[in-house]
């Protein structure tokens, strides 16, 4: 995809809007109210080659447009972002509970991708991989747009080995350690993913690692929700789940009680220098 021609502010990259064809104040002011007409009228709105537009540009159907969106109130995540290890290609941070990877929804500014752009000053910081807002632990982000396809292709085929804990209740009569298979799928606008006839598409491998419910949770897929899902499946949902198997409902300010998950480790081959990576959580569980 070609780069945006406005630059990251405040951590965020400029919003891309696709036309229907036609006057673009008009067509902005019908879709965005007056906000958008305001930056419009401000020179503040620019086409795909970074030309202002201003009241009187005419653009064809699939044209695109570049602003920077007003960003709505959100409660601050009260939790520090830990680096475990940066250099040029790559930074690897210890995620909080509570803290989604990218924007997404109503969480934006309050995400890790953003404050971590603003505080390393890394404006083409990009997440190699996602973890859930509410599961802490290894995420890795690429520092530069050269590389970043490189490391995501990584995690996209499945060559990084992955190792989570968890904690949850204990059932004697459940036989572990099992490996758990389903297709998981999971709808727009639904909070919750569901398992499914048909062939799996989601495999984890469950282990009691210690008699007082720590478990060890190894995918060897990552489906959304994955983990959670399959621990639900088997009667012994991860504690501290406002999803499953019921939906919860907590306040935006309520960070008092973590998902008991945390995605501990993460081993892979690096794709440029080919040295063996492993990075650990500091985090307890």
């Amino acid at each position: 995809m070609k780069a945006a021609p406005l630059p990251v502010r405040d951590g965020l990259g400029p919003a891309r809007v696709r036309l229907d064809g036609g006057p673009v104040l008009a067509e902005l002011t019908a879709r965005f109210g007056a906000p958008a007409r305001a930056k419009v009228l401000a020179g503040e709105v620019v086409d795909g080659d970074g030309a202002t537009i201003d009241t009187g540009t005419v653009l064809p159907p699939g044209s695109f447009v570049y602003l920077y969106r007003e960003l709505p109130h959100e409660v601050p995540v009260p939790f520090e972002i830990p680096v475990l290890h940066r250099d040029d290609d790559i930074v690897v941070v210890d995620k909080p509970h509570f803290l989604a990877t990218m924007p997404r929804g109503r969480h934006v500014a309050q995400t890790a991708l953003v404050r971590l752009r603003c505080a390393l000053r890394l404006p083409e910081l990009s997440p190699a991989h996602r973890l859930d807002r509410l599961t802490a632990g290894v995420l890795l982000f690429t520092a530069r747009r050269e590389v970043r396809g490189t490391y995501q292709t990584l995690f996209a085929r499945g060559m990084v080995s992955k190792t989570y804990l968890a904690r949850a209740e204990v059932d004697p009569a459940l036989v572990l350690p099992r490996v758990v298979r389903s297709r998981i799928v999971k709808r727009r606008g639904h909070l919750q993913a569901v398992c499914e006839p048909g062939v799996p598409n989601a495999e984890t491998r469950v282990e009691l690692a210690s008699p007082e419910g720590r478990y060890r949770l190894t995918p060897r897929t990552g489906r959304t929700h994955q983990l959670r899902v399959h621990m639900a499946s088997l009667g012994i949902p991860i504690l501290g789940d406002p999803l499953y198997p019921d939906v919860v409902d907590v306040a935006a300010d309520d960070f008092s009680v973590p998902l008991q998950l945390l995605a501990q480790c993460i081993e892979f081959d690096d794709p440029i220098t080919g040295t063996p990576r492993r990075f650990v959580s500091r985090r307890e569980l």
